[in-house]
């Protein structure tokens, strides 16, 4: 790669970081400030920590393994390393995108406006709710380690009989079809769910537009910018990740052909994910909203000069 294009990206995926690494320190500091202060936090501000903190980790991860490629160009990965790799990605991208899904679950029972029991049901319990979704999905992590662990310790065994440069690229590129097929696997059902969460608030916004249609105020009521807002919030979580997944998916395939400039293309594009949408979290939520709102101006005033008394 050439001196000067090789510089360019550095300079993206080093403010990509700084932003991503602030927007979601923020969101922790914040919260962990509220904490202190009230000893609690609301569900929602729960989320919104763990999930910034999950970013922050796959910041780094995708930091690790952008730097190491153009460091190091596609060095051969083994034992450990490779073991420590692929678990850090598939934890934080694990709690990244089923948080994000329990938030658009949260905003769903929150927000919308359904007379079905079963739905009545759960907006009564939706603390119970996200609780015990956060805690079942951890089944999911474990068994999604269990058999890429699986596939590593199996690829590991092929290695010590292949002893060619050819042969274990090979074997790599064949272990990387199957961490692919695991990674679609067990990303699928929580993008599902945040995707059919999505159409239902549409329909509850429809229904809601439609109740109000007699009201002259029906678009500036706070029922419909509830609506608006998690709408937002939600169609800017499935655009991005799904350009993140769609990049990561790309990269193990140039990974796979030796194409340098392809794999560090797509790691630069997939840093947008989790650095961006937290901003985006920010401005959705009216806490987080003022703090920032008050940091800038905190910012833009400075400390006020000194006065000089003469005596």
């Amino acid at each position: 790669m050439r001196g000067s294009l090789k510089n360019i990206f550095a300079i993206i995926v080093v403010a990509q970081s700084i932003l991503g690494n602030f927007s979601n320190g923020f969101i922790v500091v914040i919260n962990c400030i509220d904490w202190v202060k009230k000893r609690k936090l609301s569900s929602v501000d729960q989320i919104l920590m763990i999930l910034a903190i999950s970013r922050i980790g796959a910041i780094w991860q995708i930091l690790v393994s952008w730097f190491k490629t153009v460091q190091y160009s596609f060095t051969f990965m083994a034992g450990t390393e490779l073991r420590i790799l692929v678990f850090a990605w598939i934890i934080s991208n694990h709690f990244s995108l089923w948080l994000s899904t329990i938030l658009s679950i949260f905003y769903l029972l929150k927000i919308a406006t359904f007379s079905r029991p079963a739905f009545l049901y759960l907006k009564w319990k939706v603390k119970k709710v996200t609780l015990t979704i956060l805690l079942g999905n951890l089944l999911f992590l474990l068994l999604n380690l269990i058999e890429v662990n699986k596939h590593i310790e199996d690829w590991m065994h092929q290695l010590e009989r292949n002893t060619t440069w050819n042969c274990k690229m090979s074997d790599f590129g064949i272990f990387s079809n199957l961490v692919i097929q695991k990674m679609i696997l067990f990303s699928l059902m929580p993008f599902t769910v945040a995707l059919i969460s999505f159409f239902l608030l549409i329909f509850s916004l429809w229904k809601h537009l439609k109740k109000m249609q007699l009201t002259s105020k029906r678009h500036r009521d706070p029922r419909t910018k509830a609506h608006i807002n998690a709408l937002k919030i939600m169609i800017s979580f499935l655009l991005l990740y799904a350009t993140y997944f769609l990049s990561f998916f790309i990269s193990w395939i140039s990974r796979i052909l030796e194409s340098k400039l392809s794999y560090i293309v797509c790691l630069t594009i997939g840093l947008i994910y989790p650095s961006s949408h937290s901003f985006i979290l920010i401005l959705g939520n009216s806490k987080l909203r003022q703090a920032f709102v008050f940091m800038l101006k905190q910012l833009r005033c400075g400390p006020k000069p000194k006065t000089l008394t003469i005596p």
